[in-house]
This record gives structure tokens, sequence and C-alpha cells, in this order.
């Protein structure tokens, strides 16, 4: 399956939200959905499935309309939406029911995840008794409800402890495993990397970058070294740096230098200038950055 998100706009009285906003998903890879808080994240997923119009532009599911209520889909909105005062098997069973399945099936898919998240304790008891942490796990434990072919999950990470988010991440993976469609919105860059094939970044409702992770950390790490000095001293490897090549940009990050070197020739002449100079370097190769350094740089980009 493709899920192509095409040029879509949304405004809230004189204000539009989504400036024209595009990207894919696809069937087997998880792409994750990341900005800060107020980015459009969570009003682009609400379009998607329907609970707010778009103003213009579409959602294609392998080149046809996309009827999020044709479809077996996993949703994990931003706000949760389960009944405090109600027990948990009760109206996992229940909300089963609501997708379609019969009281056995549905209670059969309750119990499973109910033994899935080792919430076996609490089946009987009412939401509002539980940790935020197992509410949270209650809260996902629907979103997987009925075997879905897609999962639209919005900040699933949030309430998490790091155990838990662990099982959640080994779960996505056996979905992505499966052929599912996988597509989350986060905040959290660390989680979205350990887990995601593909991400898209939006800021202020405009799409930043969308695209294969690797691909995209290759190409902004791309001419950039990582140089660490044995003693540490970054300071002084910088200040010799400069004067013997000045049209170097160079930064310093946790302990090492990053710099930019513009292509190959100037890799293979920093090289043969740490041989003749003999500082010894914990670290010489090429610069990989992380997620979060990259949206980092794309969001100044925009200042």
């Amino acid at each position: 399956m493709k899920l192509e998100v095409k040029d879509i706009k949304k405004s809230f009285g004189e204000k539009e939200i989504l400036h024209g906003v595009s990207f894919e998903v696809v069937s087997g890879r998880a792409m994750g959905f990341l900005g800060r808080n107020g980015a459009g994240k969570s009003t682009t997923i609400r379009c998607l499935m329907d609970v707010f119009r778009q103003d213009s532009g579409q959602f294609l599911l392998d080149g046809q309309p996309f009827r999020p209520w044709e479809m077996r889909i996993g949703y994990l909105p931003e706000e949760r939406g389960m009944y405090q005062k109600n027990d948990v098997l009760g109206q996992l069973t229940y909300f089963a029911m609501l997708r379609g399945a019969n009281r056995a099936d549905a209670a059969r898919t309750a119990h499973y995840w109910i033994d899935y998240f080792s919430l076996g304790d609490f089946k009987k008891k009412k939401l509002e008794t539980l940790s935020k942490g197992n509410q949270q796990k209650i809260q996902i434990a629907q979103s997987f409800l009925n075997e879905p072919d897609i999962l639209i999950l919005d900040e699933p990470f949030s309430g998490l402890d790091p155990v838990n988010a662990q099982v959640f991440k080994d779960t996505i993976a056996q979905f992505v495993k499966e052929g599912k469609l996988v597509i989350f919105s986060s905040h959290q860059m660390s989680y979205v990397e350990e887990v995601c094939d593909d991400v898209t970044l939006i800021h202020e409702g405009n799409i930043l970058l969308t695209g294969d992770l690797k691909q995209i950390k290759q190409a902004e790490g791309r001419d950039k070294l990582l140089i660490t000095p044995m003693n540490g001293e970054l300071g002084a490897l910088q200040d010799k740096l400069t004067a013997a090549f000045p049209t170097l940009v160079i930064t310093q990050d946790r302990g090492s230098l990053i710099v930019d070197t513009q292509g190959k020739a100037m890799q293979a002449e920093l090289l043969s200038w740490f041989a003749q100079d003999g500082t010894a370097l914990r670290r010489f190769g090429l610069y990989e950055p992380s997620l979060a350094d990259i949206f980092i740089q794309k969001v100044g980009e925009t200042a």
C-alpha cells in the first residue's frame, strides 16, 4: 500500500495552519512525522482521519481517495478518548466490537493485548485508577485491536517509561515486518531514529524535508568530518586547523570538531596534514548527524 498526502491546506478562521503539506507513506516501512508542538502534526493526522476536513488537497491510498471509515485502521489520537470510569477489559472489548468484531473475537483480541502489555492484574479495574504509564499502554492497546492494516499513532511514546517504550518499539517493528502501513507523529527524535525507515519534518505548517532517513542523514553529513583529539583540547586543535586551512568551516559538538570540507580532495589533504603534524586523534571519520541535529539545522534555516 502507498498513502499519499498531497498538498493539504487547512485554516481555522483567517489563520492558515497547513500550507500545502505533502509526503508519502508505504507499507512495510515506518514513517515518523516530526515537529515541535504546534507544528501541524496533529492537524494533519486529524484531516487524514476525517476528523477535520481539509480546505484543499487530497489523501490517496494506492491512487484512490482514502476513506478511513472503510479501512482497518488502528488510530491513537493525541487527545486520548477512553472512558475513565469503565474497566479495562470491558472497554477494550467494546472498542473491538465498534470496529466490527463479534463479541467472542472482541474479547479474544482484548485479552491478547492486555496480556501482551502485562496488564492482566488491571483488566477489571477502572482506567482512572491506573498509573499514567499503564493508561497509555491501554490507549495503545486499543489502537492494535482487530489486526489493523494501517496504524496512525499521535505521540504514542507520551507517558511510557523506557521498558514499555522498548515493548512498543518492538511491536511497531513487528507490524512493519508484517507489511503494515505505519505512521506516527512525535517530537521525541531519539525514539523515531530507532524505529523509523522514513521521516517527514514539519515546521509551522510547512514540510522541511521528507524521505528515507538513512539517505537524509548521509546527504546532510556529506563532505563533513568528525575529528576527536586524544587530549580533548578542541580549542587548540581548531585554532591550528583554522590557521592551516582558513576556508574551512569548523564547529565544536560534544567533544569533537565537525569540519565541513566541501569535497573529498580536502578530506585527503586534511588526512595528510594530520599525518605530518603528529596530532594524536581518537577519531577521524565521516560525520553522520543525528535526527535532532538535522531538525535543529532545518528549523534554524527558516528563522
